[in-house]
């Protein structure tokens, strides 16, 4: 489990790990201080012209819009852009949409709208558009001819199994295809004819020639395109083959003059084809027509660095078993909020600033290791304390009458009480008024359940016959008994008030009280719905192993109770944070929350009630 620490003050340097440590060498060798920049991406011509580059540093995060973001997103997010404001660079946000069967609209502007929300911009400007890959395709055909102009790639028209054979594996050398030395002019228009849409899907790819003895297979004729005679979300049917992720990613990283393209160790083994193909477009070459080249993109080329993903206990990342859970019911949807989507956890009531330290404190590793729930929500509650306003809520209400009210406090008496809305206020500096909520005390007010003992057991201090307690903010009262119904469950409470014991008041302090309990008047106090909810597994590691994660769904993960809170939350405002005092924190519902039906999420307790 990771150990917290108290976060850095804003003017004293971020931990350090690998990636800082190779961008701040970078910088001061000037790796990429003659990097130029045209406004735009492009290839080497595009840039040449134009002056130097005025970011330091440029990273990307490059989502498949094929899916909703996850936490694990989240944590590359803060990366990529955090590392490019301390830097004073740039970090853009590029759609890798070279899968046109997988990716739509939708994904897409859920992408956009979890990176404004995390609180970043891309691209150098809060207005920027994304960069798209597919507005690459064009460039990316071009460095196919490129390369079969080389003799670099030819057209296989083996069968996709008889490609997988004939890659071999770790113990055997691939064999050479049997079309692996066409002529360049035949590849060139076998290639046009497959661009031409006259080949149908499945019957060539086109492969890097490269090594096919080589020990790493991805080095073994990679495919780089194939035929997909798909529709997609954004050239529509411009296109009919398709760069292969592996081939497009390099690509996009040099044409946005990308610095530093970081991404998690499963794409370690692909760095080496990152590098060749960068090699190969960057350097001078002669054409097989005799034309010398200096070479399609600028130079120095990118390079791919990789750091651990992250593996949160009680959670799985998986985009087809998440999907596997919305489609199956299992949850009310992506953004339900037991979900580990960005969009999930915003619904819980996670913020940006939580979701930011969390990726500062976990920090980068080039090891894979586990991070337990408890440290994220950690880092909720240390961004809550001082900024979710308090409030009293009763979960599990039972009725407490004050027998004596009328005698002491006159009929139908409703007094006004307050308490700070801030106890802890969040700048030391600030001289604003702190926050004052208010509320009411008449004869009968909504008490916990768990408040009364009819017979109390050793050491407990709240409500028992004959013990005395503070109602938090009101009176002090003494139990005198309660009311039972037929099968024995209390309905109701008695009490009698204490006067001058109000708080605030000189008598406050005149009756000692043994504790101090949460409650809501019944004149003023309003229903709510509140969603208990809590981890959607009771397995740390659900899906580790091959493990079926269906059967490790907790059963106690969301329970839907009606519960009174106090007046100052009548007009809360969809999205707002609270601390309901002694349960936790709890957000108002940013979908079903309104004034006419109020409704809160509890996010996290006040402790980690999962600690063994």
């Amino acid at each position: 489990m990771t150990q917290l620490t108290k976060p850095s003050p804003g003017d004293e340097a971020k931990p350090s790990h690998f990636l800082r440590q190779i961008i701040e060498a970078d910088l001061t060798r000037g790796t990429h201080a003659q990097r130029r920049w045209a406004g735009s991406p492009g290839d080497r011509a595009h840039h040449a012209a134009s002056p130097l580059d005025p970011a330091r540093i440029r990273t990307r995060f490059p989502p498949e819009p094929n899916g909703y973001l996850h936490i694990g997103h989240a944590k590359s997010i803060c990366l990529n852009f955090g590392l490019a404001n301390d830097y004073g660079g740039v970090c853009h946000l590029r759609f890798d949409d070279t899968n046109p069967e997988k990716e739509n609209l939708e994904f897409v502007n859920s992408i956009m709208d979890a990176v404004r929300w995390l609180g970043f911009h891309w691209n150098g400007a809060a207005d920027a558009p994304p960069y798209q890959a597919s507005d690459y395709f064009g460039f990316m055909h071009r460095a196919a001819v490129y390369l079969i102009e080389q003799g670099l790639a030819y057209v296989d028209e083996q069968s996709a199994e008889d490609i997988r054979l004939n890659r071999g594996d770790f113990g055997k050398p691939g064999v050479n295809s049997p079309f692996r030395d066409r002529s360049i002019d035949d590849n060139l228009q076998l290639f046009q004819a497959m661009r031409e849409g006259k080949r149908p899907d499945g019957s060539a790819v086109l492969r890097a020639k490269i090594d096919m003895a080589s020990p790493n297979i991805n080095l073994r004729d990679p495919a780089i395109y194939r035929i997909r005679h798909a529709t997609h979300h954004h050239t529509g049917d411009q296109w009919c083959i398709y760069p292969m992720y592996t081939f497009a990613h390099p690509i996009e990283d040099a044409l946005e003059q990308i610095t530093h393209s970081i991404c998690t160790l499963e794409f370690e083994d692909q760095r080496p084809f990152y590098d060749w193909l960068m090699d190969r477009l960057c350097e001078k070459t002669t054409l097989h027509d005799g034309s010398v080249v200096d070479g399609l993109l600028s130079a120095p080329a990118p390079k791919q660095y990789e750091f651990a993903r992250l593996n949160l206990t009680y959670v799985i990342t998986s985009k087809r078993k998440l999907a596997q859970l919305v489609n199956e019911k299992k949850v009310n949807g992506w953004d339900d909020p037991r979900m580990p989507t960005i969009v999930g956890l915003r619904r819980r009531g996670f913020t940006p600033e939580s979701l930011q330290l969390f990726a500062e404190r976990i920090g980068v590793t080039k090891s894979d290791s586990w991070i337990d729930y408890s440290t994220l929500e950690a880092c909720l509650r240390e961004d809550l304390e001082t900024k979710a306003h308090r409030a009293m809520a009763v979960l599990n209400p039972v009725k407490l009458v004050l027998t004596n009210w009328d005698d002491v406090m006159g009929e139908g008496h409703i007094e006004p009480c307050e308490q700070a809305a801030l106890p802890h206020k969040s700048d030391e500096a600030d001289n604003s008024i702190v926050p004052m909520r208010h509320f009411t005390i008449g004869k009968e007010v909504w008490i916990e359940r768990e408040d009364f003992e009819e017979v109390p057991p050793k050491g407990y201090k709240r409500l028992f016959p004959g013990n005395k307690v503070r109602l938090k903010g009101g009176y002090v009262i003494e139990c005198s008994g309660c009311t039972k119904d037929a099968s024995g469950n209390i309905t109701q409470i008695q009490a009698s008030v204490i006067p001058d014991t109000k708080s605030g008041t000189p008598g406050s302090a005149t009756v000692k009280a043994s504790a101090a309990i949460t409650w809501v008047a019944v004149n003023d106090g309003l229903s709510a719905e509140v969603r208990m909810y809590d981890r959607l597994f009771n397995d740390p590691q659900p899906d580790a192993g091959g493990k079926d994660f269906l059967t490790a769904l907790n059963p106690d993960s969301l329970k839907v109770i009606t519960a009174y809170v106090e007046p100052s939350l009548a007009n809360s405002a969809t999205g707002q944070h609270f601390q309901f005092e002694r349960h936790g924190y709890f957000v108002a519902d940013r979908i079903d929350h309104a004034p006419s039906k109020l409704v809160f999420n509890k996010i996290t307790g006040l402790k980690d009630t999962w600690a063994k």
